[in-house]
């Protein structure tokens, strides 16, 4: 691409000012208040696509939050590249531990620290912005879509059946996603696959209202105590999670791809100093780095119950309550999954408790395959702004409308994120380095040229 990087220093400081704007949007998808939020979001993101070149761009309603959909079709004869993201963002609690105002990104360290820096307003808008150059320079060597949605923090719960209303508008040949990472800063990598989902609250009550601890403690069951009881048993001992079934459709990865695998570099020791602990853990048998490519895993997200303000009251909780989710891996049906955990937990309570389990999201895993026009055409785009050849890795978040997309839409993905493990996603303080914000932008235009290449 001719003069690229002249045009991404020459308008850096104006992109920045864009983003920027684009972050203070606090479009929260999972706080109910926020929904004036998630619509000013998507007029921002439809104003931004018509500015950098898009024919049409439009708000699309749904049962829940907006999707944005533009296009630009030079020739119905050419190759079509859909881009994916999403505009909304993860709440920002506990607000305490930031170190300055989430909606209100600053540069600190050669980082953007706030909400949404990465995840997904920084990535996303990097395809907006290499849209843009390709569009103003006339390099746009194909048809180009857009699809960014509101809801993917909270499991894309609708976007499946926009899709299916919209199947024809979102025909394209490859889906393009910015929403996972790299291995480091200068080893850049391409996730091969993404780990499906299954998400819970639970609800455990015992007494009919919140009693005196010292009058009823010993009498009668505390909740808190059940609860974390019950879910201590959830993993045993070697690191198994203890559904029963919930193994069954697990493929095994083979010893050769777990040795190509281990070829990608990992430095365990900087791994621990990073997130501040002393010692891993994980399924007994594997390395780290297979916890979260190859194996599924069980965590609670959140729990509490009873009183926890400042100072002390003696409350023996009438309710605790659990927000859990698995993380699972190709061939496993989070469908599946979900009947299975609800069936065990609640079989689990003893009878001087009451539990119930609500599901609340899921997807399923998607595996991307090496050898496709795409993949190989993002492999030329990294290894010549990179110099060095991307690593596949298979990444141990989530993304479940992925696997929608290939079901429903009959697309396959390629996922060429930006992103860092450092960057805190979900976490106080989330950043995205300017370099990478940058690379991606030199990057992406590349992805386009050898796509189109490749594909003839």
């Amino acid at each position: 691409m001719e003069k690229l990087k002249e045009y991404i220093e020459e308008n850096k400081q104006r992109f920045l000012d864009e983003l920027f704007d684009y972050i203070r949007i606090p479009s929260i998808s999972s706080i109910v208040d926020h929904e004036p939020d998630m619509y000013k979001a998507a007029e921002y993101v439809k104003a931004a696509l018509l500015k950098a070149g898009a024919d049409k761009a439009e708000v699309y309603e749904t049962p829940g939050n907006p999707v944005v959909y533009g296009e630009k079709i030079i020739d119905a004869q050419l190759p079509t590249v859909m881009v994916y993201a999403h505009m909304d963002v993860m709440p920002v609690d506990p607000i305490e531990l930031w170190d300055s105002s989430p909606f209100e990104p600053v540069i600190r360290d050669g980082k953007i620290f706030a909400r949404g820096a990465d995840d997904d307003k920084g990535q996303s808008f990097m395809h907006i912005k290499a849209f843009e150059y390709m569009v103003v320079t006339n390099q746009l060597p194909c048809n180009v879509k857009f699809m960014i949605e509101g809801e993917e923090e909270v499991g894309s719960p609708n976007l499946p059946q926009f899709c299916k209303d919209y199947k024809e508008m979102l025909t394209a040949d490859v889906i393009l996603v910015s929403d996972t990472g790299l291995i480091a800063q200068d080893i850049p990598s391409i996730t091969t696959g993404l780990r499906g989902l299954s998400y819970w609250e639970v609800e455990v009550t015992g007494p009919n209202r919140d009693l005196h601890s010292g009058l009823f403690g010993g009498a009668v069951a505390n909740p808190v105590n059940v609860l974390a009881k019950m879910v201590a048993q959830m993993v045993d001992e070697n690191g198994k999670i203890s559904i029963p079934g919930f193994y069954n459709d697990v493929i095994d990865v083979d010893k050769t791809e777990r040795a190509e695998m281990a070829k990608a570099p990992f430095d365990e020791e900087a791994y621990k100093k990073a997130i501040d602990v002393e010692e891993l853990a994980g399924e007994k048998g594997y390395s780290p780095s297979e916890h979260t490519g190859i194996r599924p895993s069980f965590d609670i997200c959140g729990i509490w119950g009873g009183y926890t303000g400042e100072g002390a009251k003696t409350v023996l909780p009438s309710k605790a309550f659990a927000k859990i989710s698995t993380r699972l891996v190709p061939n496993q049906d989070n469908q599946k999954i979900s009947k299975q955990f609800k069936e065990h937990f609640e079989s689990m309570a003893p009878k001087s408790v009451k539990v119930k389990v609500k599901p609340l999201h899921g997807g399923q895993a998607y595996v991307c395959p090496t050898d496709t026009p795409a993949y190989l055409a993002a492999d030329k785009a990294y290894t010549e702004t990179f110099g060095k050849k991307p690593v596949p890795v298979r990444s141990g978040g989530s993304i479940p409308i992925i696997s929608d997309f290939e079901q429903i839409l009959g697309i396959k993905s390629v996922l060429m994120g930006f992103g860092l493990e450092s960057d805190a996603i979900h976490s106080p303080n989330e950043n995205f380095p300017l370099f990478n914000f940058f690379k991606g932008i030199e990057t992406i235009p590349l992805f386009y040229k050898y796509f189109v290449e490749l594909g003839k």
